[in-house]
């Protein structure tokens, strides 16, 4: 199980919004042996005063969250990463020093989904990978 949340300036994020999940969901395919069909994705544009960004950043600055249930490996989480900024600047046009990703993971027993916690639930892919 993973949540995304993608935040940025409303004028830039609006109109790729369609075209940044497919190509984040792409990669969590990819590189997490993430099932098609689970694509959890919020998107929140911001007014550009609400969107403050150091030096160096333009206006299509954009922070991605990734919440999911532990036990991925350093490696395959820093591949995640990298492929995400890769794939991003290459089919997006987004360029890596505007992009900041952050995962974060929670055990499963905190997790709550179809009526279970997530360590009762019996998933269709693998969490260890």
């Amino acid at each position: 199980m993973a949540q995304i949340k993608i935040y940025g300036i409303d004028k830039e994020l609006n109109p790729l919004k369609e075209l940044l999940s497919k190509t984040i969901h792409e990669v969590v395919v990819e590189v997490l042996a993430f099932p098609k069909e689970k694509r959890f994705h919020r998107f929140f544009p911001m007014a550009k005063e609400d969107m403050l960004y150091g030096v160096g950043r333009s206006d299509a600055y954009t922070i991605i969250e990734i919440m999911m249930i532990e036990g991925r490996t350093v490696d395959t989480k820093k591949q995640l990463i990298k492929s995400l900024f890769e794939a991003i600047e290459e089919k997006v046009g987004i360029a890596p020093h505007d992009v900041e990703i952050c995962i974060q993971e929670a055990p499963a027993s905190h997790w709550g989904f179809r009526g279970m916690t997530g360590d009762e639930v019996m998933l269709d892919y693998k969490v260890e990978v």
